[in-house]
């Protein structure tokens, strides 16, 4: 994890930690870096978010100061940006988005021409470049002049495109289904209802009003809530909730419970083995996953891997091992042969899938994974590293995991950009995450290194 870009990008609050002149300085390195030989055609995408109009005018004066042309798809999804930089052969693509941050938040995502997240060592040159111009040292980096300056080209044609492409995944049509879709007033608020119409659900939509301020406000993927009452007083066959820039999607069945990523995984894995198309390929998790999905796919027989926290991990193991579905129970789920990066509308329509080729509601769909409980608790301590190597803190994981044996588990990491350590229990009961994660804390405190519980 860099300086400024995390796994997700670079993210901080608009014009304080993400300002205009990290947007121009990264539209100008990636204009220079991509057209060394060529004319560079970058193609960006945004959220609904008041402050990403203005990144993105930012992000197309560097690139085109640089000789770039940029290609604007406006308002989208980041999945969206994803198909259409591998799609239509795009140098890169940008999403403008701080995913289910508030409002006050934005991002830059940037991707790679195969739609998947950009790699480490060119976020490290940009990085590199950031810091050189803010010390203030001379841009070594030459303009474009005359004719070989860039253009901006708008580039809606792109985003109708990739709504044809998810359109044209549908194995059967959704007549007869009553469907609710939470567009989080963020970048699926036209584009998802759309979808649905065309394959023929009675579509039902709330939070699909943005005005720049609103994104994420009580609706969404981290308000699931709203769709549970919502499917409940419409009495909708299932709801769909998304975040900001739909990367991501968790879903509610008819009878109002949440269904999370860990189950939209079983769900959609169960369906993907019974229709041969699984094989014998593992599904990728990460360590956040719950025991209930793991306990229930081991009754099916399904193998798993588990990855650090990020669906970037989880899409480079997918990657290196040829996997074709993976995800996290966030509701980031990404479905190796159609996407690089999860896609909550794509998402969406698989669950559908699974509904209508079984011909079964989604509670029954989803009752195998029964749900540990978790709790976790985020503690600031003097020094990550050595707290998790300090014996007294090694010795209460170990005393918490023989009690809880095959009935739980511990999970300590740290976070990649606090002096936090993250301290997970799952157990049977809430009350063994109490007591198993408070004997844990308890030995930080007593080895002197922990500062306070957040």
């Amino acid at each position: 994890m860099g300086k400024y870009f995390g796994t997700d990008g670079f993210r901080g609050e608009a014009n304080v930690d993400l300002t205009v002149m990290h947007a121009f300085e990264i539209g100008r390195y990636l204009g220079w870096y991509y057209g060394k030989d060529k004319k560079a055609r970058v193609v960006i995408g945004k959220d609904t978010r008041r402050s990403s109009y203005m990144l993105e005018s930012a992000l197309c004066a560097g690139l085109t100061a640089s000789g770039a042309d940029a290609y604007l798809l406006h308002v989208t999804t980041t999945p969206s940006v994803s198909y259409v930089a591998r799609a239509d052969d795009f140098d890169c693509g940008i999403m403008i988005s701080a995913s289910h941050n508030p409002y006050y938040d934005n991002g830059i995502k940037l991707i790679n021409g195969k739609g998947e997240k950009m790699g480490d060592e060119l976020l490290d040159e940009i990085e590199a470049y950031i810091d050189r111009a803010s010390a203030g040292e001379k841009d070594c980096l030459p303009y474009a002049t005359g004719e070989k300056i860039g253009r901006t080209v708008d580039y809606s044609a792109g985003r109708n495109r990739y709504i044809g492409f998810l359109i044209s995944l549908a194995t059967r049509s959704y007549k007869g289904k009553k469907v609710g879709l939470d567009c989080a007033n963020g970048s699926t608020w036209m584009m998802a209802k759309s979808v649905f119409d065309a394959l023929g659900a009675d579509t039902y939509v709330i939070s699909n009003n943005p005005d720049g301020i609103n994104i994420n406000v009580n609706c969404g993927s981290t308000h699931i809530e709203q769709m549970q009452k919502f499917v409940l007083d419409n009495k909708l066959d299932v709801g769909f909730a998304f975040d900001g820039d739909a990367d991501r999607c968790l879903a509610v069945d008819e009878k109002g419970n949440i269904i999370t990523g860990d189950h939209i995984l079983y769900v959609c894995g169960k369906y993907m083995r019974d229709s041969g198309i699984l094989g014998e390929k593992k599904i990728v998790t990460t360590v956040m996953s719950n025991m209930g999905l793991y306990k229930a796919l081991d009754e099916l027989g399904i193998g798993y891997e588990k990855t650090a926290v990020g669906d970037k991990y989880v899409a480079e193991n997918m990657r290196a091992n040829g996997y074709i579905l993976g995800g996290e129970q966030s509701g980031h789920i990404i479905f190796g042969r159609l996407a690089n990066s999860g896609d909550g509308i794509l998402t969406a329509i698989k669950i559908m899938e699974a509904m209508c080729e079984s011909k079964q509601p989604l509670s029954v769909l989803a009752a195998p994974v029964v749900m540990y409980p978790q709790l976790l608790k985020n503690v600031v301590v003097t020094d990550k590293d050595e707290t998790l190597e300090c014996a007294e803190v090694k010795k209460a994981v170990a005393d918490m995991e023989a009690k809880l044996g095959d009935d739980g588990r511990i999970l300590l990491r740290k976070s990649g950009t606090e002096p936090v350590l993250r301290v997970m229990a799952e157990a049977k009961t809430h009350e063994q995450c109490e007591e198993c994660v408070d004997y844990i804390i308890d030995a930080m405190r007593r080895s002197g290194r922990l500062i306070k519980v957040k």
